[in-house]
């Protein structure tokens, strides 16, 4: 697809976690999530200028002098966070950025905890998922006829499997929200509330992502019956650092179970590419 050539838009990325989340990501060899959004971003559209906030942090860390209004667009990353805990300052001080940020009418771009955040703070609901979390590989994410319709799925089929990490969804959308995408684990997948287009998957991630996520939570993902033991989530991950570093291996994705479309980046993060473009239109 090549890049996207757009007017040069400054761009605001919430990166969600606290600096305690930040620090374990960055302690497993993550990428902090603002930086991989920043990194797709200008993948996609190298010429965007692109501003990292801390939305969990007091500070915030917000450029000097420069306000919502400077921005020609705002993204929410993920978060280790829980929106559940309300009564944690780096939650609450999120779901009211959020509501300023839907105050300010500005075209917005959310994955996972953005989906959630934007949820509640429009007046929906969210829970822990019954069952379980979702992780590695989403399967069969399917458009509805909003999902068909909307400029965020331009040129994705009607269903596809995508790149995942959550325990909480969206359980009540609010009622200016529209549901956009569902699939058998959880029924919110894809949702707007106003010009707040959020997804509940990542397209920001690649397979190495997930390969140290996978690594930092393997005890969790043991415990919870995703994986037999430490040494098979060590295997798989090891696996998809060896499709990431060489995607021509054909046969090494299928035993982990990971789709064509996820080794394409183009496909992957198609729907960054959507919102961008959607910056041009208006």
């Amino acid at each position: 697809m090549g890049a996207c050539y757009l007017w040069v838009v400054r761009l605001l990325v919430l990166d969600g976690y606290s600096s305690a989340g930040r620090a374990v990501l960055t302690g497993c060899g993550a990428t902090e999530a603002g930086r991989l959004f920043e990194r797709e971003l200008l993948r996609i559209a190298p010429e965007c200028h692109i501003d990292i906030a801390f939305a969990a942090e007091a500070t915030g860390g917000f450029p000097r002098g420069v306000g919502l209004a400077g921005y020609d667009g705002v993204l929410w990353t993920g978060s280790s966070l829980s929106v559940l805990d309300v009564s944690d300052p780096h939650v609450s001080r999120q779901i009211d950025l959020a509501r300023a940020v839907q105050r300010a009418d500005l075209p917005v771009f959310g994955s996972c905890w953005g989906a959630q955040v934007s949820a509640v703070a429009a007046g929906g609901r969210c829970r822990r998922i019954p069952k379980g979390r979702e992780f590695g590989v989403g399967r069969a994410i399917e458009l509805n006829q909003a999902g068909r319709a909307h400029p965020l799925f331009r040129g994705k089929p009607d269903a596809f499997d995508v790149l995942t990490c959550h325990e909480d969804e969206v359980e009540v959308l609010p009622d200016c929200a529209r549901l956009l995408a569902s699939n058998g684990f959880s029924r919110v997948q894809a949702l707007t509330v106003g010009r707040f287009w959020a997804v509940q998957y990542h397209p920001e991630y690649d397979l190495n992502e997930i390969a140290s996520l996978a690594r930092l939570r393997s005890d969790r993902l043991v415990a919870e019956g995703q994986f037999a033991d430490d040494g098979a989530v060590r295997a798989w991950a090891d696996g998809l650092d060896a499709l990431h570093a060489d995607p021509s291996q054909v046969a090494l994705a299928a035993s982990l179970g990971v789709p064509e479309s996820l080794l394409d980046p183009d496909q992957r993060t198609l729907e960054l590419r959507n919102w961008l473009e959607s910056l041009s239109s208006g």
